[in-house]
């Protein structure tokens, strides 16, 4: 799942970025109105996790030319404005999703999790292929009931690759999905990744590499 969050409270953004990586998602940070709608225009995001009181550009704004322009992204709004009216008007303008601050870290995860299942390209909460079951909330896999530890990265790579259903994803999908923008198109995080997964997930191999074209399960 990729993220975006724009939240003018640097300190707040980091630690929820920081918090979101370990849960496997890639996450990109901004700190202003206008800097999240350049993001969402350039990159293609799950879930978008905005402020409502972004400075240069309003969050309300910000939301509404995301709807108008039809951005795929679901969005969540945080807000120190908990009251009935505030949450309804934030819903009004285009929001998916209303959280107040604060806010326990937990249900945030929950509930980007949840709005990610509702994307035009959702997915059930457990997948399961050739043998794998993975639970994206237990953050938990198992390839015929053997558990199998993973690194965030490597179950990320893995989830990408499971709601292919099949399918070729590209390293460059893979990039575009696993990792955040400061990443380079030019390095081996992905051969990598691929390489120690495929390692723990075991024989028979089930994670294959189409030379020149991407990856399948």
């Amino acid at each position: 799942m990729r993220v975006l969050i724009a939240e003018d409270e640097r300190v707040l953004a980091d630690i929820v970025a920081t918090g979101l990586r370990r849960e496997t998602m890639a996450v990109d940070v901004v700190y202003d109105g206008d800097a999240a709608l350049e993001r969402a225009a350039v990159n293609d995001y799950d879930v978008i996790v905005l402020d409502r009181d972004l400075p240069v550009l309003h969050g309300d704004e910000v939301c509404r030319r995301l709807v108008a322009g039809r951005v795929p992204a679901r969005i969540i709004m945080l807000t120190a404005a908990g009251d009935l009216g505030s949450k309804v008007e934030g819903l009004s303008i285009g929001a998916d999703d209303y959280l107040t601050k604060p806010f326990d870290f937990p249900e945030l995860v929950a509930r980007l999790r949840a709005l990610a299942r509702r994307s035009p390209q959702s997915v059930p909460p457990v997948l399961s292929r050739a043998g794998i079951t993975l639970d994206p909330g237990r953050r938990e896999v198992f390839r015929d009931g053997r558990y199998v530890a993973l690194s965030p990265k490597e179950f990320a790579v893995l989830e990408i690759l499971m709601r292919a259903d099949g399918g070729l994803v590209s390293a460059e999908d893979l990039l575009e999905k696993a990792w955040d923008e400061n990443i380079s198109y030019f390095t081996n995080s992905v051969r990598v990744t691929v390489m120690t997964l495929r390692k723990k997930l075991g024989s028979p191999p089930v994670v294959e590499t189409v030379t020149g074209s991407g990856y399948r399960l």
